[in-house]
C-alpha cells in the first residue's frame, strides 16, 4: 500500500496528534465504543427525568396497591439526537414530568414551577450552542464529550443524593413533602449541572462518530450513512431500558436504586469511552466560527460598491491545496448569495505587511462557509412543524389516553404516557429495516449510494407525520362518536382500549427514522467541515421552537374557541370538547410545511469541497 494510502485524507488525527492511520482507527471499531457511550447516555438522561415524573406521582413505593404494577414514560427531542440530536424520549415530555416533581416534591406553586422548568428546558437547549462553540473553535470534539460527560454525571451523582441522603432529600408524609432548604439547593444545582453536561453531549457525539469515517474514501462514506441509522437506533435502546426496566426498579424497589443505577452507568460509559481512545479519529480544531462569519460580513459590508468579477478563480483563496482553516477542506465557489463574494474580492487596501487583513479580505472557503450556513437555514426551519408534532406524544396523546380504557387484564393498568414505547418499538424496527433492506432496494433504481437523497428522506418522513395526524384526527373523531352514542360524557375513561392510539405512535416512530436521521446526517454533511457540531447544535434548537410552537398554538387555540362562554376545542373533559379539529389543524399545518420543504429543497445547492484538509 502506497504512503499516501495509509492516512486519511479528511485530516483526522489520533489520539497524539499523528496522522491517522486508515487501519488502525475510525470505522466501526472505534464506532462501537461511542454507541454505547450514547446508550448508556440516553439511559442516564431518561431514568433522571422519568423519576421525577414518577417520584412526584407516588412519595413512596409502599403506597402502591401491592397487586398493581405500573411503569411510567416520558418522551423527549433528544433523543435525542437525540439531538444525540436528536435524546428522543427525555425533553418532550420533560416539561410536565418536572412541573409534577416541584410541584410535589419542593411544594412550588404552578406559576413558579411552570418558569422553572422554562427556564430549565431553554437552558438545555442553549447549553448545546456552548459545547459546540467550544468543540468547532478549541477544544474538539473528543474533550469536549469527555469533559461535559464527567460533568453530566457529577449532576446525576448530586440528584440521587437529593433523593437518597438524609438531610438533604424532602421529608414526605401521607399528604405532602416538606423540602428544606439544602434539598431545593441540590436538586437545582444538580438540575442545572446536568443541562450544562448535556450541552456538550448533545451536538458532538453523532458528529464525533461520523468523524470516524473518512469522507474522501467512497468505501467509508457509504458505511458512514449507516453509522447514523444505527446510532439513532441505539440512543433509542436506552430510552427503551429506561422506560421500562429502570423506572419500574424505582417504583418498586427503591428511589435511590432508580437514581444511582444510571450514575453507575453513567461513570462506566466514561470509563469505557477513554478505553477506546486510541482507535478515536479526532478533527483537529479550525478556530471560532463565529468569528470567521463575522469577519465575512464585515468584509462584504465594507466593499457594497466593489463589482464581483465573472471569473470566480479571481477570488482570493490559498495557493496551498490545503484549506487556511484547521479540519476543513476547501469550498468552491457557488452562485448564490453573490452580495458575500464581494469579501473575496482584492484591493490595494486589504493588505498589511504582505499579509491579508482578514476583517477586509476573506477566502473564498470562508465565504461559502457563510453561505453554507444561510442555506441550511431555510431546511432548518422546515423542522419546527414536524418537531410541533411529534410533541404531540407528550401533550395531546397523553391527554386523550387518559381518557380511554387503560387495564391489561382485571389487575394491570398502563398509563397513557408509557404508550411512547411504541414509538420507540417502532424506531428499534425501522432503523434497519430502512439500513438493511430498504437502501438497497431503492439504489437499485436510483443508482444513490444512500438509496435517496438527503432531502427526499427528510420529504418522506414529513409525509409519514401528516398521516400520523390524520390518524390522531380519525381516531378522535370515531372516539367522540362513541362518546355521543353512549352518553359516556362524564366518564372517567370510556371502555374503548388505550391501545387504539397505537399506530399513530408507530407512524411518528417511523417519521422519525425518515426525517430525524436524515436531517442529523444531512447537517452533518453540509454543514462546513470546521462548523459540524455547532451545525449539530443548530439542528437541536428545532426541538425547542417546535415544543414552543405547539404551546402557543393550544395557547391561541383556547382563546380563539372558548369565547362567549364555549368550552372550546380542549376542555378539560375531552369528552365535551373537539381534539380532532385541533389534530386536522397540525395536519394542515404539516402539509402546508411539506409544500414549502418541496420548494426549498428544489431549490437547495450541495456544498462542494475540494482539496485536502490541513
Amino acid at each position: 500500500m502506497a504512503e499516501e494510502d495509509l492516512y486519511t485524507n479528511d485530516g483526522t488525527v489520533d489520539i497524539k496528534k499523528n496522522p491517522a492511520n486508515r487501519k488502525k482507527t475510525g470505522k466501526w471499531k472505534a464506532c462501537r465504543f461511542i454507541l454505547v457511550t450514547a446508550t448508556v447516555y440516553e439511559v442516564a438522561s431518561q431514568t433522571s427525568l422519568l423519576n421525577s415524573r414518577a417520584r412526584a406521582a407516588s412519595p413512596s413505593p409502599s403506597q402502591l396497591p401491592p397487586a398493581t404494577v405500573t411503569f411510567s414514560v416520558a418522551d423527549t427531542v433528544t433523543t435525542a439526537y437525540r439531538n444525540e440530536c436528536c435524546e428522543r424520549l427525555a425533553y418532550y415530555g420533560m416539561s410536565t414530568n418536572l412541573v409534577n416533581f416541584l410541584q410535589t416534591q419542593l411544594n412550588q406553586g404552578n406559576v413558579t414551577a411552570s418558569n422553572n422548568v422554562t427556564n430549565w428546558q431553554g437552558t438545555c437547549y442553549a447549553t448545546p450552542l456552548i459545547g459546540a462553540f467550544l468543540a468547532d473553535a478549541y477544544l474538539g470534539r473528543y474533550w469536549i464529550i469527555a469533559i461535559f460527560s464527567i460533568i453530566y454525571a457529577l449532576g446525576m451523582g448530586l440528584l440521587t443524593l437529593s433523593a437518597s441522603v438524609t438531610g438533604l432529600k424532602s421529608k414526605c408524609d401521607k399528604d405532602d413533602c416538606h423540602p428544606t432548604s439544602a434539598t431545593t439547593a441540590v436538586t437545582f444545582l444538580a438540575l442545572y449541572l446536568i443541562a450544562l453536561g448535556t450541552g456538550g453531549i448533545k451536538p458532538c457525539v453523532s458528529s464525533f462518530g461520523a468523524d470516524q469515517f473518512d469522507d474522501t474514501d467512497e468505501a467509508e462514506k457509504k458505511k458512514k450513512s449507516s453509522f447514523f441509522n444505527w446510532f439513532y437506533l441505539s440512543i433509542n435502546v436506552g430510552a427503551l431500558i429506561a422506560s421500562s426496566v429502570l423506572v419500574w426498579i424505582q417504583m418498586n424497589v427503591g428511589w435511590g436504586w432508580g437514581f444511582g443505577i444510571p450514575v453507575v452507568a453513567m461513570i462506566v460509559a466514561v470509563l469505557f469511552f477513554f478505553s477506546g481512545s486510541k482507535l478515536y479519529r479526532l478533527q483537529k480544531p479550525g478556530g471560532s466560527p463565529l468569528t470567521r462569519i463575522c469577519q465575512v460580513i464585515v468584509a462584504s459590508c465594507r466593499k457594497a460598491s466593489v463589482k464581483v468579477p465573472a471569473d470566480k478563480s479571481l477570488l482570493f483563496e490559498t495557493a496551498d491545496e490545503e484549506c487556511s482553516i484547521q479540519g476543513s477542506r476547501k469550498l468552491e465557489s457557488t452562485d448564490e448569495l453573490k452580495f458575500f463574494d464581494k469579501a473575496a474580492v482584492e484591493t490595494p487596501s486589504d493588505h498589511v505587511n504582505d499579509s491579508p487583513n482578514k476583517w477586509k479580505l476573506c477566502t473564498v472557503t470562508q465565504v461559502e462557509e457563510l453561505k453554507s450556513i444561510i442555506r441550511l437555514l431555510p431546511i432548518w426551519a422546515t423542522g419546527i412543524i414536524f418537531s410541533c408534532s411529534c410533541s404531540q406524544m407528550s401533550t395531546m396523546f397523553v391527554l386523550l389516553g387518559n381518557t380511554m380504557d387503560p387495564h391489561i387484564g382485571p389487575k394491570f393498568e398502563i398509563p397513557s404516557a408509557s404508550l411512547v414505547l411504541f414509538d420507540i418499538v417502532s424506531v428499534i424496527f425501522w432503523a434497519p429495516v430502512y439500513d438493511q433492506i430498504i437502501v438497497p432496494y431503492v439504489r437499485k433504481f436510483t443508482g444513490h449510494e444512500r438509496g435517496f437523497t438527503h432531502l427526499q428522506r427528510m420529504g418522506i418522513g414529513l409525509v409519514i407525520s401528516i398521516f400520523s395526524m390524520i390518524t390522531a384526527g380519525i381516531l378522535e373523531v370515531i372516539r367522540l362518536d362513541f362518546v355521543r352514542k353512549n352518553n359516556y360524557y362524564d366518564n372517567k375513561y370510556i371502555p374503548m382500549t388505550i391501545f387504539w392510539q397505537v399506530p399513530q405512535y408507530f407512524l411518528i416512530g417511523c417519521a422519525e427514522v425518515f426525517t430525524i436521521i436524515g436531517q442529523i446526517e444531512f447537517f452533518y454533511d453540509q454543514a462546513p467541515d470546521a462548523m459540524r457540531s455547532l451545525c449539530s447544535a443548530l439542528l437541536l434548537t428545532t426541538f425547542s421552537l417546535g415544543n414552543y410552537l405547539s404551546t402557543a398554538l393550544v395557547t391561541i387555540v383556547t382563546k380563539a374557541t372558548t369565547k362567549n362562554g364555549k368550552l372550546g376545542w380542549i376542555p378539560d373533559n375531552l369528552n365535551r370538547g373537539h381534539l380532532d379539529y385541533f389534530y386536522w389543524l397540525l395536519s394542515i399545518l404539516s402539509l402546508l410545511n411539506f409544500i414549502v420543504y418541496l420548494w426549498i429543497a428544489k431549490w437547495y445547492t450541495y456544498k462542494k469541497a475540494t482539496g485536502h484538509v490541513k
